[in-house]
């Protein structure tokens, strides 16, 4: 039997702190949703993740890693979603964990409520209406040690605060703030990270096994080899923005997608810029074999009625063929997929949109294509913003069927930002944004 076996949900969190994590893992049904016929694409199904404390999850994997969950139960699990094998049945990783932002003397500082959390794989089923949580595996250091989901280096990341946003924590070299998830042949995994940002090789148990960062980052005492292998102009990453979309090809190479722009030269090209970059790595050859600049749509057509282009990002990829992929481009709010050809003309390592000191950067161009870059080139599968049930801020995406895909939602451990996040016993007032995997049929195969 699985160490999450389900309890009936609770009402109020208080009632089931420390309830162990055998007892702990329900999940709710979720409301009809109705078909979207403008596009022709619908919902046929959604189930929904159930209430399970966060510190019995953590602890139950690694024990002592949390004193306190402050009423927070699992969630983040939709960073992304892989097939497992079996119908249903689905590889999850969770992000860095509970944060939150809070402005202190005008400056927004980001907090970890709990910050002895451990990011994980989790493996679910989706059983009806509900998710079943059937495992999970505590993502460790060479030696067994947690990496946490705390910030790496000072003067790079933001720095780590309490969950009121007044004590200062420690940074953590070892911290990873995962986000998407493949399984290789041989069991063992494959995961991103936005604050390298980095790709993480990390094997069937749960333990490290090689992290790849970009040239010149010099991340130092860490637990795990690092290994410096990516481009050095990722060093320019926007906060918060590092890789978010991972797909694995059937050669078994991996394309890393970039959330958003680079920040080249300053932040304000890359808030303002609509190119960012997709990389290919061979496991074979530990290296980057190919980059390609990848253009989103304008904010408005891919969000209707917002203006700000640093709202969009690339948080999924998928492949679906042997140089094909669904690139999923998104607001917090609406998110549409496109599919792309990776053309080999189209390979832009090495050259000069690499090198930091071009100018303009790529980013500053307003339309690469003119200025001689090859750019990828694809069309739009479906616009899920106007499929009916389809929430918001998805993240994870997983090809079921020749016609339909699952997709999963970053609930953000039920955080919201700001100092009423928490009640005046540093409880979190849940936002009440659930954990879902939704399906949806498309009118045509993919």
């Amino acid at each position: 039997m699985s160490p999450f076996a389900p309890v009936r949900r609770r009402v109020h969190h208080s009632l089931a702190a420390g309830v162990p994590l055998a007892l702990v893992g329900v999940l709710t049904a979720a409301g009809a949703v109705a078909a979207a016929p403008s596009t022709g694409a619908s919902v046929t199904r959604t189930a929904t993740l159930g209430d399970i404390p966060l510190g019995a999850f953590s602890n139950a994997l690694l024990p002592g890693t949390v004193d306190d969950d402050r009423g927070v139960d699992l969630g983040g699990i939709g960073s992304d979603i892989y097939p497992a094998g079996r119908k249903g049945e689905f590889w999850t990783v969770t992000d860095r964990g509970p944060n939150g932002q809070i402005k202190v003397d005008g400056k927004k500082r980001r907090t970890f409520p709990v910050p002895g959390f451990d990011p994980a794989i989790v493996k679910v089923r989706v059983s009806g209406d509900r998710i079943e949580v059937l495992d999970a595996i505590a993502l460790t250091t060479s030696s067994g040690e947690p990496v946490t989901g705390l910030p790496n280096q000072a003067g790079r990341d933001e720095a780590p605060y309490s969950f009121d946003a007044g004590t200062q924590l420690s940074y953590d070299p070892n911290g990873l703030d995962t986000e998407g998830i493949v399984r290789a042949g041989d069991g063992s995994f494959w995961l991103v990270d936005e604050y390298g940002p980095s790709l993480v090789h990390v094997s069937a148990r749960g333990k490290v096994l090689t992290r790849y960062v970009p040239k010149g980052l010099g991340l130092t005492g860490t637990g795990y080899p690092v290994v410096e292998a990516l481009p050095s102009v990722l060093l320019h990453r926007k906060i918060n923005r590092g890789f978010e979309g991972l797909a694995q090809l059937p050669d078994g190479d991996l394309v890393m997608a970039l959330q958003s722009p680079l920040s080249l030269p300053d932040a304000g090209t890359g808030d303002a810029s609509r190119t960012t970059r997709l990389l290919r790595f061979s496991p074979g050859r530990q290296a980057v074999t190919a980059e390609y600049a990848y253009r989103f749509d304008p904010v408005g057509v891919v969000d209707p009625g917002e203006d700000d282009p640093s709202e969009l990002k690339i948080s999924s990829v998928v492949a679906v063929g042997r140089n094909r992929l669904l690139v999923e481009e998104r607001t917090d709010r609406r998110a549409r997929l496109r599919l792309v050809k990776l053309e080999r003309d189209a390979d832009i390592l090495g050259g000069p949109w690499d090198d930091d000191e071009t100018s303009p950067s790529l980013e500053q161009l307003d339309d690469p294509a003119a200025s001689g870059v090859p750019v990828l080139t694809g069309r739009l599968v479906v616009d899920l913003g106007s499929v009916a049930g389809v929430p918001g801020k998805i993240e994870g995406i997983a090809r079921v069927g020749e016609d339909t895909l699952a997709l999963m939602n970053d609930n953000d451990f039920g955080m919201t930002d700001g100092p009423g996040a928490f009640d005046a016993q540093g409880r979190l007032v849940d936002s009440g944004t659930e954990t879902t995997v939704t399906y949806v049929r498309l009118p045509h195969r993919i």
